[in-house]
């Protein structure tokens, strides 16, 4: 809806997988001309847990760059890095005085990171919920894409929100969750009962968006089936009904269609023609983002143009934050 601004991010942690790519870039591609998007390279939130510091920056610019060869376009939105934009972690420290330890406490990506990085259990791990609630409520955000596994985090921040709104008078809009489209649910090649990941420790489970054409054959051929040899989606056939729907996403057809494609062919044709297809749908956008990163000067230029909208509207959100909260901002 014309008007209606939409708040996304992603870290610069690790590549991307096609699941990414199908269930989300995808996604923001098309509602940039239909919303006032604001996309987010979240590197605030990656170093809650440890990372190189060379490789973080490398990463942030790759990032950047497969965003805009997958067609982001920073003339209709904001794309930005987040830590560029100080009014993130000044938001931050406002809501920690609204935010209560045992809400943190017990949220599921802190005590998962927390089993995952026992030697590094940092208070960042802990108020990753209260920046991310900043993160979007700094611009007065009317809906936020949110997948499975980020609900409890909008929770939090439509909680935060109502709570200093309650406390202080009017001050942020209380966000609603955008429920895309149904993309195509991505699984991994190795147990597809299992979401792709980008932090599969099993090299052979996630299609990687900057794996080159052999590897992504190679991939998809190891994938894992079924038994029998019928190429149909059914729930007893998840390992072919992930390919299936990989191969739908990619050739943008319906897994019926695929299905009637296939039918009567083996599942080692198959499986060959599902990473060809990917494979060919990857190369564009790879040629692109290589094109992007020999050119560093040129995406700088649009990442300084999104922090210079970013930090206005940032701006805007705090100053009356700051009011409320009684803090002196001169006569």
């Amino acid at each position: 809806m014309e008007g209606k601004t939409l708040y996304s991010a992603a870290q610069p942690s690790g590549n991307l997988t096609i699941g990414n790519y199908a269930g989300a870039i995808r996604n923001w591609v098309s509602l940039q001309d239909g919303y006032d998007c604001f996309l987010a390279i979240a590197d605030m939130h990656a170093i809650t847990v440890r990372q190189e510091p060379a490789l973080l920056r490398r990463r942030t610019l790759e990032l950047v760059s497969l965003y805009l060869a997958c067609g982001i376009d920073p003339e209709k939105c904001t794309l930005y890095v987040q830590s560029q934009v100080p009014q993130h972690a000044e938001l931050t420290w406002v809501l920690n005085s609204v935010a209560y330890v045992g809400e943190m406490e017990r949220m599921t990506q802190f005590k998962d990171k927390s089993r995952k990085h026992a030697d590094n259990i940092n208070m960042g791990l802990m108020d990753y919920p209260v920046l991310m609630a900043a993160d979007i409520l700094l611009y007065q955000t009317d809906l936020v894409p949110v997948g499975a596994d980020q609900k409890q985090h909008l929770e939090i921040a439509r909680d935060l929100a109502v709570r200093f709104n309650n406390r202080y008078g009017e001050t942020f809009r209380v966000p609603e969750p955008y429920i895309m489209k149904e993309g195509a649910k991505i699984c991994s090649l190795q147990e597809p009962d299992k979401k792709m990941s980008k932090s599969d420790e099993n090299l052979n489970a996630s299609v990687f968006l900057s794996d080159d054409r052999d590897t992504v054959i190679r991939k998809f051929k190891r994938a894992v089936t079924d038994s029998g040899n019928e190429i149909r989606a059914s729930e007893e056939k998840k390992g072919v009904t992930n390919l299936l729907t990989i191969y739908a996403a990619f050739k943008n057809c319906t897994v019926a269609e695929a299905e009637r494609e296939f039918e009567g062919k083996g599942y080692g044709d198959f499986k060959l023609a599902v990473g060809e297809t990917v494979a060919d749908a990857l190369a564009p956008v790879q040629e692109e983002q290589r094109r992007l990163l020999a050119d560093r000067e040129y995406v700088s230029s649009f990442l300084k143009a999104g922090q210079e909208r970013a930090f206005k509207a940032a701006r805007r959100t705090l100053s009356k934050v700051y009011r409320k909260v009684g803090f002196y901002q001169g006569d």
